[in-house]
């Protein structure tokens, strides 16, 4: 399965995960959402389940559960990459 840029989601029992493969979504998935009825996580669900199945793009899948996420709220914020934060240094240190 592909690999994604990593998400990091707080489910509902304040379990914090990264997801960055198809394997890894369908277990956050299966962890504590606000509302499994909710269309977006259906249709995640309905689609990682397909992606592993070879019958949908890996990249829609993974697309779906980060809308899920986003849709619940339980998408947490980035965090910059340790070579972004060394980017920012040098380009402050050349502005001064």
């Amino acid at each position: 399965m592909a690999n994604f840029l990593p998400l990091s989601v707080k489910l509902v029992d304040g379990t914090k995960m990264s997801v960055s493969s198809i394997c890894e979504a369908e277990v956050a998935l299966q962890g504590q959402w606000k509302n499994r009825r909710a269309a977006p996580y259906k249709d995640a669900c309905r689609l990682i389940a397909a992606a592993k199945a070879g019958t949908c793009n890996p990249a829609i899948a993974f697309a779906a559960f980060k809308a899920a996420a986003i849709d619940q709220r339980l998408l947490l914020p980035a965090e910059k990459s340790a070579a972004l934060k060394m980017w920012d240094g040098l380009r402050e240190d050349m502005q001064k």
